[in-house]
This record gives structure tokens, sequence and C-alpha cells, in this order.
């Protein structure tokens, strides 16, 4: 959204499970429009802002209140639960998580959650799965969930012993919320925590449950390019981002009447700020393509564009945004498999393999000589981990995009391995290519990664043609910070044809 005047007012409207039926939809829009309100942005948890003037504010609280539109104004007591049902049918197929498993849990919550909930298959990568507080990720069993505590305003994770049941969820998460809430001191902001106590303490109210069978397998990052019209099936889905995160509110009522009209019942929002409208008809793709030229709507973003997290409602991030993602295009930059978040507050729980972190935590100092930023990744890049490993430290605002692609040329160069692409050979070089000259690398024994003299190693700051002798003592891995002793010696040719 534009940047706030001193006096206007932040209106937040949950879209429980980023479904919202375009009935719903329509009449919060339609409020907004009475109260002169031209625009509303999306939420990294898939909920709806609105900023209002003074003068707009009670006219807008007057016609929510006839819409009967419950919301909040200026504070996120309520936050909104996140699902991946969006991504059904067109990122991911579950064995048995459907739509109606999705509305059942969210139908059965008597009370709103004050702790974030996240609600996640798992076999997809498009909606993050422990930016919650509770974050419940479907198992391999029919109707068992995995559940992973966040516990709140902490880096602190807990793993649930127990499957819980698709029915249990809702009754489970609001008795887990009171103990944390009525017990600040053991679970809430602190460095810290025993979960085991937190299960104990709520384990006593019955519920159905079972031992899992196996640990929790994440898959694969890969986030699908999520803008435009997609065939799956018979059907098309439709994808809408806006780069600078306002929707008008003309445009999404036209939005609303076209899917009432074409009997769409529901829209889904997506953690990436973006809209996504199912089960367009062949024929129907016409009447969405004159709704776009009418309101000037571009859905081919770059995906460089479309792969960023950042909080909501902070120009200064989305500035900050825009000013990477311009040099990114100027240097023709790969990001595949990438996506990077942008932390201005330190306790933000953003999902990005990449973190752009702003020391001191100011979103606007004035003097841009003096900020500083602090660059890390996920062990492994993949945003779903739970462990970070700084990059870079103190990086000034003009060196920030340098920085951000070296990073990215050194994720490419692990992908890699280091080493560089040449056809096959015939048969009859193969015993030639055997009698090359042994190239000594170092492989730790561990998780395998390679410390080639010739590239060095950026994430630890050794620079190219430093030789392993040379190394101090202290060396890591860079991946899992083995000690030096814990690399061996290792041909790079047979490697790299073993690979």
């Amino acid at each position: 959204m534009s940047e706030l005047t001193e006096n206007e007012h932040i209106i937040k409207v949950n879209l429980p499970g980023g479904i919202v039926a375009a009935g719903d939809l329509l009449d919060i829009l339609k409020a907004a429009e009475k109260a002169g309100i031209e625009h509303v942005s999306l939420g990294n948890r898939q909920q709806l802002f609105l900023s209002a003037a003074p003068e707009q504010l009670e006219d807008l609280e007057h016609e929510f209140s006839i819409a009967d539109i419950d919301y909040e104004i200026g504070t996120d007591m309520y936050p909104n639960i996140v699902s991946s049902y969006v991504s059904e049918d067109i990122f991911s197929t579950s064995n048995w998580l459907r739509e109606g498993v999705y509305k059942d849990i969210l139908d059965l919550f008597d009370e709103k959650p004050k702790l974030k909930i996240n609600l996640a298959d798992n076999n997809q990568t498009f909606i993050p799965f422990f930016t919650g507080n509770l974050n419940f990720i479907a198992s391999d069993k029919n109707n068992y969930w995995h559940l992973h505590i966040r516990f709140p305003k902490t880096n602190v994770f807990y793993t649930w012993p127990k499957l819980i049941y698709t029915e249990d969820i809702p009754s489970l998460s609001l008795n887990i919320e009171k103990v944390i809430l009525a017990n600040k001191a053991q679970f809430y902001d602190q460095p810290k925590i025993d979960g085991n106590l937190l299960f104990l303490e709520v384990a006593s109210d019955k519920k159905i449950s079972r031992n899992p069978e196996e640990n929790l397998i994440l898959p694969d990052f890969h986030l699908p390019y999520y803008e435009g019209f997609n065939r799956y099936g018979d059907k098309y889905w439709l994808g809408i981002f806006k780069r600078n995160e306002q929707y008008s509110v003309a445009f999404l009522i036209d939005v609303c009447a076209v899917c009432l009209q074409s009997r769409i019942g529901q829209l889904n929002t997506t953690p990436w700020k973006s809209l996504i409208i199912k089960g367009i008809s062949a024929e129907g793709r016409k009447q969405w393509n004159w709704i776009l030229a009418k309101h000037r709507i571009n859905v081919r973003h770059a995906s460089n564009e479309l792969n960023w997290q950042i909080e909501d409602q902070c120009e200064y991030a989305l500035n900050l945004k825009n000013h990477l993602v311009r040099q990114f295009d100027k240097d023709d930059i790969r990001t595949f498999k990438l996506c990077f978040a942008i932390k201005i507050n330190p306790k933000t729980g953003l999902f990005g393999s990449v973190i752009i972190r702003k020391k001191g935590g100011s979103q606007n100092t004035g003097e841009e000589q003096h900020e500083r930023f602090e660059i890390l990744h996920t062990r492994d890049f993949n945003p779903n981990s739970k462990d970070f490993i700084t990059y870079r430290d103190n990086v000034t605002l003009e060196n920030l995009p340098s920085s951000l692609i070296t990073l990215c040329d050194y994720f490419y160069e692990i992908q890699t391995n280091g080493d560089t692409f040449s056809p096959a050979e015939p048969d009859f070089e193969l015993d030639t290519k055997a009698k090359e000259t042994p190239v000594l690398v170092y492989q730790c024994k561990h998780c395998q990664t390679v410390y080639d003299e010739a590239f060095g190693d950026p994430v630890n700051d050794i620079p190219a043609r430093t030789s392993f002798a040379r190394l101090p003592e202290t060396y890591c891995c860079q991946m899992c910070e083995a000690p030096k002793t814990d690399f061996i010696e290792v041909d790079k040719n047979v490697l790299f044809s073993l690979s």
C-alpha cells in the first residue's frame, strides 16, 4: 500500500485459510467503496488490509456493521489462519487432504485463535510450513497431522510427539494457546523453552491421537510460477500479483462480479500477496482477459520479482525489494529455486531461503550511508529449514545487491558441485579419461560438501586458490559445520564421474 499519512488507520479483515467466497469479498469491497477507499492490499498470512482516513473510518465501520464483517483496527490480536488449500489441484495433489477437510477444520473453531496457526499439505511448497506458532502438517496417514510448535516471539521449535486427528485440531489449538498465554514466563518470548512441559500440561486433555510411524519428511523446495492463466485438467486458474501490493477496489469488484456470473464460488489469497482464481472455463477466458485489459493488469512479472516476502504494510521493505529486483534484472541474475525475505523487525516470522535483515530495526534512518544489513541463508537453502547461517554482516546499502548476487552464484555453484558441464564422450575415450592426472579436493565425510581450492569458500570468506593446508585449524564445513579434520582427500575426476 502507499505510505500512510499520520492519521490513517489500518483495518485488517481475516480470510480464514486464504479462502473467501466471492459474495463475501464483494460485500467487503462495496463497503470500502462507499467509504471512499480506492485500494486494498493482501498480507503474508492471506489476510486483507484497508487503510482509511479518519473521515472514512466511521463510514467503513458502519458499512461493516451492516454487512456483519469482522475486522480489527490497528491490531493483530487474532492472526489469520493460513492454509495450503490454494495449492490443491494446481500445485499439489494430496492423497487425502481435500477442500472439505480444510473447511471442516476452519468451521470447528468456536473461538478466534490468538496464536498463528498454519494448516499445510506435506506434498506442496507453495505455502510455508513453519511460519505459524502452531504448524499442522498433513501426515501420510488419513486425517492425521504432525504438529510443530514455534513458541511465540522465539525461534524455539518443539515437535509434538503424537499425530493429531483432524477434528481435534481446533480444540487442541485453543488448549495449547490457553496454556502458553497463561504461562508466558515458561513458553512466551523466552530464550530457552522446554516443550515437554507443555505437552505434559495439555496431554491430560484426551484426544484421538497416534504415534508417528516415521518423522516428517519435507519435499524439496520449488516455488511455482503463480501468475497468469494456467491449465489444470479441463479448467484454468488465474494468478494475479501487483508489484506495489495495491489492488484497486474497482478491479476486485469486477473480479467478484465475473466469479458470480460464471459460478466460481470463491477466490484464494496467498502468502505471496497474490490472488488466485480457480475453475475458469476455456470459454470464460475471454471475459477474464477483458477485465484484465480494462484495468491494465499485468500478469507476466519476472520470477525475480515474485519470489519475495516482506513485512505487511512496510513501505521501507517494499522500496528496498524494488531496488534489489531492479539490480537483479539489470545483471540478468538467475534466482530459480531461491526465495528472499526482508526483515525489518527482528521477530517477524518470514519465509525465505535468503534473509536480508536490517540491523537496528529502523524503517527509515534518513542516512543511507549508515544503514547496515545482515545476509543469512538457510543451511540447505530450503526456506522451510529452521537453521540459518550468516553469509555477510554489516553490509552497506550500496553493497547489498552485489553481495546478494555473489550469494546467488554460490548457490548455483553448490548445485553443480562447482564443476562445469561437458558433453558425453565416446566410449573409446574412457580409458584415456581414467588416466587423467588426479585433481585433489577435500570432501566432508558427513554431508559430502566439497572444498575445492580453485573456488575457495565464499561463505567462510576464504578466497579462491587458497590451499586446504593453509586453512585455519578452526575452519568448519560451510554446510554442516564439521571440523577441518573431518574432511577427506578425494580425486575430483573420480568424484564427478560418479555424480
